[in-house]
């Protein structure tokens, strides 16, 4: 079985520690386990991660340094986090298999991701990158630093910048043909690079992220993957979210999840996303299904025992 895994942020690194190169690795090692758990059990994997606060960060060092060496554009930024992150789970993954006597390679594509010049998502962005801040704080970047602040889930204030809709994987062909010959790859990282199309053919960066949900979306269907999961900090989806009434949701489909989203259940800035991703790979292949479930139960999720299952 053929599954795309789409790495939350809880997979790459912990609440509450440092964000430090030392600690990410460690929490991906932990996050690992989870991942050769299902190689382990003859499941073929592709993985996707995302990369908001890693990208946010090395944009703040960018900018601290910038009377030192000239700052690197928002591109780029995301080129080097694509290199950090899959190399940490290269390493973490690698070592896994290793002790599990498992002989597979792990892989990283530095992926570039097509979207419109034009898309709604440049004129108001959406998606949150980098640390949190306080209201205060939050205030006082974008008065100096002119940035777009958005409230992220009731946990604090965090910048946003634009988030078009991934329309085309540029190494889809090389993606596929490593996939094929049973190699591990990791792709389509923090969503894929920005790029547009110029009337050259040629491509050019922008300052964008895309959510790696709805790219990894559009990457299991361009693999024809038999399940699209999508590995979060919550065991389900909920209705209700954080309020008395609460409810978890094993089963959705996508009559149901549009009912919701109309309904605002979801936050923009969170699980809609995930939703929307889900539906897609769902839409597009109604014979299949998309999981959305906690890092910690995957390998039940993959069999249906555990997260929220969409389907047509």
């Amino acid at each position: 079985m053929r599954a795309i895994i789409a790495l939350g942020g809880n997979a790459l690194q912990a609440e509450g520690v440092p964000a430090t190169a030392e600690c990410q690795l460690k929490t991906i090692k932990n996050t690992a386990v989870y991942l050769a758990d299902m190689i382990e059990n003859d499941i073929q994997i592709v993985i996707v991660h995302g990369n908001g606060p890693q990208v946010g960060r090395i944009v703040v060092q960018n900018e601290y340094a910038k009377s030192l060496t000239p700052p690197m554009p928002f591109d780029i930024c995301g080129a080097m986090s694509q290199g950090m992150i899959g190399y940490h789970i290269q390493q973490a993954l690698g070592e896994e298999l290793h002790k599990r006597h498992i002989d597979k390679h792990v892989v990283t594509v530095i992926t570039q991701t097509i979207v419109d010049e034009n898309d709604k998502g440049f004129q108001h962005p959406t998606k949150p990158i980098g640390p949190y801040y306080s209201e205060a704080e939050a205030q006082k970047l974008h008065v100096e630093k002119g940035y777009s602040i958005m409230e992220d889930s009731g946990r604090g204030y965090r910048r946003i910048v634009a988030s078009p809709v991934p329309q085309k994987i540029i190494e889809i062909d090389t993606i596929r043909k490593l996939v094929d010959n049973g190699e591990i790859v990791i792709s389509a990282g923090g969503g894929g690079i920005p790029v547009v199309k110029q009337s050259d053919e040629s491509l050019r960066g922008v300052t964008a992220v895309i959510d790696k949900d709805l790219a990894a979306a559009e990457l299991a269907d361009a693999l024809s993957a038999d399940q699209f999961i999508i590995l979060t900090a919550v065991d389900n989806v909920a209705i209700n979210f954080g309020k008395a009434d609460q409810q978890a949701l094993k089963r959705l489909t996508l009559k149901e999840a549009e009912r919701y989203i109309n309904e605002g259940q979801f936050g923009t800035g969170s699980m809609l996303p995930k939703i929307q991703a889900a539906m897609n790979f769902v839409g597009a292949n109604p014979e299949k299904r998309a999981i959305v479930a906690s890092l910690k139960n995957a390998k039940d999720a993959l069999r249906g025992k555990s997260g929220t299952i969409i389907v047509a």
